[in-house]
């Protein structure tokens, strides 16, 4: 009985993540790695998904890294989640704009801080590989 309920959360909560993460992948948001998510929780219980799980990492991973490639795109990032806290707020005080509420600025607000915590850690991730790679000879152009 037990691992009957086990692997019915597991769909739940895996379908979950991974739905979010293809909703994600047009709206502004982690997608990607919202999908990988998913699929790590659904491959726990179910070994099929398994074989989706390489791929879409790999893609999660290159995405997480390109999004703090450069001071442009981690400001763009920022100013994204301030935005969101902000349209989160707006969304919770004013009645008048479509869907307003709390739920609703509520979801908003947890964007925000879900994507300033994704930009931390793929700021963390890409610094430490950067720290972990041996570092080369500079080589000037004209001798390669």
């Amino acid at each position: 009985m037990a691992r009957h309920v086990r692997r019915g959360v597991a769909l739940v909560v895996g379908a979950l993540l991974a739905l979010t993460g293809v909703a994600l992948l047009v709206l502004p948001g982690p997608g990607l790695l919202l999908v990988l998510a998913g699929l790590l929780v659904l491959a726990r219980e179910f070994p099929v998904v398994q074989r989706y799980v390489d791929p879409v990492r790999e893609a999660a991973l290159r995405a997480a890294a390109e999004s703090v490639s450069s001071p442009w795109r981690i400001a763009g990032s920022a100013l994204t989640a301030a935005a969101l806290f902000g349209a989160g707020v707006a969304w919770g005080l004013v009645d008048r704009l479509p869907f307003s509420g709390w739920g609703t600025g509520s979801g908003l607000i947890l964007s925000g801080f879900i994507l300033v915590g994704l930009l931390v850690w793929s700021h963390r991730r890409v610094k430490v590989a950067a720290l972990a790679e041996p570092a080369r000879p500079a080589v000037p152009d004209d001798a390669r």
